[in-house]
């Protein structure tokens, strides 16, 4: 039997199996995308306002700002996943599962995404804001209608850059019972020695990260033509 006719006899079971992780995988990368958001952008915004030179300057809380970023990115993802697990049984009431894998995901994400959103709003040209200070705009008014529009562009890239690397974390994630894409991989594919799954992963993870990033170029460019 050639690999074509084993795979169309194949199809039927792994099609299912293959369409149940890829919605694991969406969902996974969707809620941590959504908490990265929430707790990266200010986080981000306040690296720059805190820092010397910023619209509050508060080198303190500037230093300790960038250290636990600084912590947050330098573990691996794999350990960072290992060393969450306490807490991701506390707020989840398990460890395993797509529900439970946010939780690291989200950790691991979160200050990958502030430091993206740090770089994106320093590139605001300085005379904007000295502008916006000269006209008597509050600083709350200055971060929510100066900042934040100006570095649009870099924050849409530097989201697109997140959602990719959580792609990649949440294939990794498949190795602690994750489940999604990476789960099937590993169990399927990995574990039985069956290229059909593991060929078939990797061809759908890299349609996923490349709608993303067409989805993110297309909308760079119509917000840098505002």
């Amino acid at each position: 039997m050639s690999w074509t006719e084993e795979l169309a006899q194949r199809w039927p079971e792994m099609s299912e199996v293959l369409w149940y992780g890829t919605l694991d995988t969406l969902y996974m990368v969707l809620w941590a995308t959504v908490f990265s958001v929430l707790v990266g952008l200010p986080l981000g915004v306040l690296l720059v306002t805190t820092d010397r030179g910023g619209l509050t300057p508060a080198p303190l809380v500037k230093a300790v700002l960038g250290a636990v970023v600084n912590i947050g990115r330098s573990l691996p993802f794999i350990v960072l996943m290992v060393a969450v697990l306490s807490l991701t049984r506390l707020l989840i009431g398990t460890t395993l599962g797509p529900t439970a894998a946010i939780v690291p995901l989200s950790i691991g994400a979160i200050p990958f995404f502030a430091r993206l959103v740090e770089t994106a709003v320093r590139e605001v040209d300085r005379e904007v804001i000295e502008a916006a200070h000269a006209m008597g705009a509050r600083k709350l008014t200055i971060v929510g209608k100066v900042l934040l529009p100006e570095a649009l562009p870099g924050l849409v890239a530097g989201l697109i850059m997140t959602v990719v690397a959580l792609v990649s974390y949440s294939a990794m994630a498949g190795a602690i019972g994750g489940g999604g894409l990476g789960d099937i991989a590993i169990r399927e594919g990995y574990q039985r020695f069956d290229d059909y799954y593991l060929w078939a992963t990797v061809i759908l993870l890299v349609i996923i990260v490349q709608a993303a990033q067409s989805l993110g170029d297309f909308i760079i460019r119509r917000v840098s033509h505002r």
